[in-house]
């Protein structure tokens, strides 16, 4: 069945000045205070990131509000304007929270009209001092399970794989009751909540198994629909893919200028310019997924869902075809632990599974678009 809605202004999907001195301030601010180099060093902090640029980044810059509205602590611009930071941190290879916090928790608070949960942690995730995560989204049946005790609600179950898991202060849980499945709101503490890290290819982006055991927690709205907040999830991983992306094309273009061979720069071969042609055609295509999967989320657009997907599958691509070249093109310094080509080609791969695989995705669109129904269960 197909349904007709009016198209994105055109205008919507190229950047505005006010985007453009964003992206400029934040590509100077990671260039001097966190870029690929420094990487290892925010990964071996107790938090695995650096807790003072985190803060700098919520109050100098207000990134973690962007997309918050004013009444909750934010500053009420919109997603466009969250998915231009992070598109900068996913070319940085920032490894902070942010995807789980500002985008997954927080659109997972908003979408809920639940004022009182809102107005309790949002301001609190604009001001960079709460870190947060869900869990439980991405599974028919959440392993997780909530029962009454007393007055409030407790927790009973475990979630594998939870981004910053081990680290998080507070977990938006999709839990199932007795009625169905439901949002909670957990402050986990250490002996109703354990953590526990796990060993993940890609250290930037650390996972952890939570189990909850007579976990207390607070019900966020009244419904379990996770699947907007999700599709947010898929728009923010394709800016940031689309970032480092760009990333793996500039150094490598720079690096094949400079690299010299039979006494000319490699990068004036005409096979070496047909393989970085290709990267720029899949990056401007991939660029062109997520902006229009950005106005989505931004107008909350009927279509959101199949440019999400579309986004997931053409940006994971991009992703991946970018630091194969990346490290290729490198030559032998591309495969050393000491280049960071390799951290790219991990958050390329960690990435391209997050929210979905590829093939996921294309089912998934195939169904909303009409092309095949769902077998009767």
């Amino acid at each position: 069945m197909h349904h007709r809605h009016p198209d994105i202004d055109p205008q919507l999907l190229s950047e505005t000045e006010e985007q453009r001195e964003l992206r400029t301030v934040l590509r100077d601010f990671f260039t001097e205070e966190s870029g690929p180099e420094d990487v290892r060093k925010h990964l071996a902090t107790p938090r695995g990131h650096d807790e003072t640029l985190w803060a700098r980044l919520a109050g100098e810059i207000g990134v973690h509000g962007l997309a918050i509205p004013e009444e909750f602590g934010g500053s009420g611009f919109t997603f466009a304007e969250l998915a231009v930071a992070l598109e900068e941190s996913g070319r940085a290879l920032y490894c902070a929270p942010l995807l789980p916090t500002v985008v997954l928790a927080a659109h997972a608070l908003l979408n809920s009209g639940d004022q009182q949960a809102c107005a309790r942690y949002l301001p609190r995730i604009a001001d960079g001092t709460l870190t947060a995560t869900v869990a439980g989204f991405d599974e028919a049946e959440p392993g997780v399970g909530a029962e009454r005790s007393g007055p409030g609600w407790v927790l009973r179950g475990a979630a594998d794989f939870v981004l910053d898991g081990a680290g998080a202060d507070l977990i938006v849980v999709r839990a199932q009751t007795p009625e169905g499945t439901r949002l909670f709101a957990c402050e986990p503490a250490e002996d109703t909540c354990p953590r526990t890290p796990r060993r993940v290819l890609d250290e930037t982006r650390r996972q952890a198994l939570v189990e909850f055991r007579g976990a207390p927690a607070t019900p966020v709205g009244e419904s379990g629909e996770v699947t907007a907040a999700l599709d947010a999830g898929r728009a923010a991983l394709a800016a940031e893919q689309v970032g480092g992306s760009g990333h793996a094309l500039d150094a490598t273009v720079q690096f094949v200028a400079q690299r010299e061979q039979f006494g000319r720069p490699i990068g004036s071969f005409q096979a070496v310019k047909h393989r970085l042609a290709d990267v720029l055609v899949a990056l401007e295509a991939a660029r062109s997924a997520s902006a229009y999967a950005t106005a989505c989320v931004s107008l909350a657009s009927p279509q959101l869902p199949v440019a999400a997907s579309a986004a997931a599958t053409v940006c994971s691509e991009t992703y991946r075809l970018a630091t194969a070249e990346y490290v290729q093109l490198h030559g032998g310094i591309g495969f050393t632990w000491e280049h960071p080509a390799h951290l790219y080609v991990r958050r390329a791969r960690s990435s391209e599974v997050l929210f979905g695989t590829a093939d996921q995705h294309r089912t998934r669109l195939a169904e909303l678009v009409g092309l095949t129904t769902r077998p009767a269960a």
